[in-house]
């Protein structure tokens, strides 16, 4: 007859510990690798917003408009406060913008709900058709450097840029904060 196990059984059996990672390393924070960071994000930002001026450049719109075309497709409904907020430019620069994408046929605006002094923007479907445009082009210049940079380089490139944001920019980010807050 065999004998009932015990749900004791292997407790005189050792467990190792799982394996720890190894200790993060220090980052080199002298003023020469500082200066290459800087250096990588210029040219980065320059080649990654290359890709769109281009498309806009065509159109006769700019880098400005790019960035309000892009939250207001992110956040539709956005008041003009709250992409005041985003994009960190006084009321007379978004009021060109703004103006030149409404003429445009890009944005179209809403009375608030409960508010009606607000201006709810939204894209239109000839911005929508736009911002798709442009950020494919964005898209396809990310997709190619997060492939040959690899899965690790990803998640430490987000952790990088998060970690330059400010608190309200992360809490947008995350969806725990809203435009307004940024």
């Amino acid at each position: 007859m065999l004998k009932a196990k015990s749900r004791y059984a292997n407790a005189d059996r050792f467990v190792p510990p799982p394996k720890l990672p190894p200790p993060t390393p220090v980052v080199d924070l002298s003023e020469p690798e500082m200066r290459a960071a800087q250096d990588l994000l210029f040219f980065a930002y320059r080649d990654f917003t290359n890709v769109a001026d281009n498309v806009l450049e065509e159109l006769g719109l700019g880098r400005a408009h790019h960035r309000a075309l892009h939250f207001i497709g992110r956040n539709p409904g956005i008041t003009v406060s709250g992409l005041l907020a985003i994009l960190r430019i006084t009321k007379q620069s978004l009021a060109r913008v703004l103006n030149a994408l409404m003429d445009d046929g890009y944005v179209g605006q809403a009375a608030g709900f409960e508010d009606r002094r607000l201006r709810l923007l939204t894209l239109t479907e000839k911005g929508h058709a736009l911002e798709e445009r442009v950020f494919a082009a964005q898209r396809d210049k990310v997709a190619k450097a997060y492939q040959t940079a690899g899965p690790a380089s990803v998640h430490g490139f987000q952790v990088v840029m998060r970690a330059m944001m400010d608190h309200g920019a992360r809490a947008y980010m995350d969806g725990t904060g809203s435009p307004e807050d940024t």
